[in-house]
């Protein structure tokens, strides 16, 4: 048993209350507790109270305190359920507090994983231009119940992730480098792996091909092959050939265009 022998507002923060309690046979008591628990309980000084009453106080302010932490961390943008768990454990809350919180969250609507998981599709499909494959993984990783990011990827329909690739594959044509189509192809389809794009959008945007011109293709085995020919320059003819072969087939050019440089090229300058 104890009495509350001080009760007052906190200099540092006017909601907060300095809470002071004797004890028998024991050291007194001192915490501070939201207004909203010392309301809850109607504290006052010269109450008396008891263990379990303790107990209470300090669970319902640390249930306070976490959900105010779970509101500023909300205030940036929308989170999982996941996500707010892990901050709250991070700041030292109990899982019956967190699970008292998002309890509190769910109801008032502020965590809600059905919409979070919507709205996060739609974000990444349009801003940075994910495929569906990433975007699963990702919340995974946020914590997202499997039935509700089945639920929300269904919105993010094939022709859709067409376009998105397709949007990817038209900005590596304005950015292409002096290489083979092979190796561009083969660039791209790596890209488009590395952004979660399944294999049959992939397959829709590259069975287009590469629409290079002959002339774009032999400008580009010029420029692989001048790179090349200076590091086998010194080697004897048959040797050099060699190597020159294998490094602009490695490069993603054909055997005969390979050959045709060759004729064109090492004639006359070796």
């Amino acid at each position: 048993m104890g009495t509350i022998v001080d009760l007052a507002v906190t200099k540092e923060n006017a909601e907060r209350f300095f809470l002071v309690v004797h004890r028998d046979n024991a050291p007194p008591l001192m915490l501070t507790i939201d207004q909203d628990v010392v309301l809850k309980f109607r504290l006052k000084k010269g109450m008396t109270v008891d263990d379990a009453l303790l107990r209470d106080i300090v669970y319902a302010d640390a249930v306070k305190t976490a959900y105010q932490q779970a509101l500023y961390f909300l205030a940036h943008r929308m989170r999982s359920e996941h996500e707010v768990a892990a901050h709250l454990r991070k700041k030292g809350a109990s899982d019956s507090v967190i699970e008292e919180v998002l309890k509190k969250l769910r109801a008032e609507r502020y965590v809600d994983d059905e919409a979070f998981a919507a709205a996060y599709v739609r974000t990444q499909k349009k801003t940075s231009a994910k495929g569906p494959l990433l975007v699963r993984a990702e919340l995974e990783r946020l914590g997202v119940p499997s039935r509700l990011i089945e639920q929300s990827l269904a919105e993010y329909t094939l022709a859709e992730q067409v376009a998105v690739a397709r949007s990817l594959y038209e900005k590596a044509k304005k950015q292409r480098r002096a290489e083979s189509a092979r190796a561009f192809l083969e660039r791209v389809r790596q890209q488009l792996m590395r952004k979660g794009f399944p294999h049959q959008v992939i397959a829709a945007v590259l069975a287009e091909g590469s629409d290079r011109t002959e002339q774009e293709e032999w400008e580009a085995i010029c420029v692989q092959a001048e790179k090349a020919h200076r590091r086998y320059a010194h080697h004897p003819r048959p040797l050099y050939e060699q190597k020159m072969r294998q490094a602009l087939y490695r490069k993603g050019f054909s055997l005969a265009l390979i050959d045709e440089w060759l004729r064109t090229h090492v004639g006359g300058r070796r």
